[in-house]
């Protein structure tokens, strides 16, 4: 599957008293970029409620490595970084970039599907598995 990446856009509201990005509107974007990848590949949120199933996380965590700030361009990419072979279990990792080609933070997390009427952790139908294997692997990806 190609690269799958998300313009994004430096708002007023997402600055805090540095006149840099705030910090939790990585974490935002990253969820943004998530659901935008889930949708464009078919998994809306009406398909996971049919299913009754939906993703949870675990964990997130951002490495700053440059900021943002207003006028910079920035794009967010998505990648499977870890993952179990049954995707019951998987790492995205989601570059952020600025201008084009400057690194500004990389966001990791780490998940897993629940049964939404059990409130349990299970393993996906088939029917999603196809989207996860055709997923960009992140460099260093490996499965678990």
């Amino acid at each position: 599957m190609s690269h799958f990446q998300r313009s994004l856009q430096v708002r007023w509201s997402d600055l805090d008293p540095n006149f840099h990005l705030r910090h939790s509107v990585y974490y935002d974007w990253g969820a943004y970029c998530r659901v935008e990848f889930l949708n464009q590949h078919g998994l809306s949120y009406a398909l996971m409620q049919q299913l009754g199933i939906g993703p949870i996380l675990f964990r997130e965590e951002c490495t700053f490595r440059r900021e943002v700030r207003p006028g910079d361009e920035v794009s967010i990419g998505l990648a499977l970084w870890r993952g179990r072979r049954d995707f019951s279990r998987w790492s995205f990792r989601h570059d952020i970039i600025k201008n084009g080609d400057t690194l500004a933070a990389t966001l990791i997390v780490d998940g897993a599907w629940m049964d939404i009427r059990q409130r349990k952790l299970c393993t996906p139908p088939e029917q999603i598995h196809h989207i996860f294997e055709a997923m960009e692997k992140a460099e260093g990806f490996e499965w678990q």
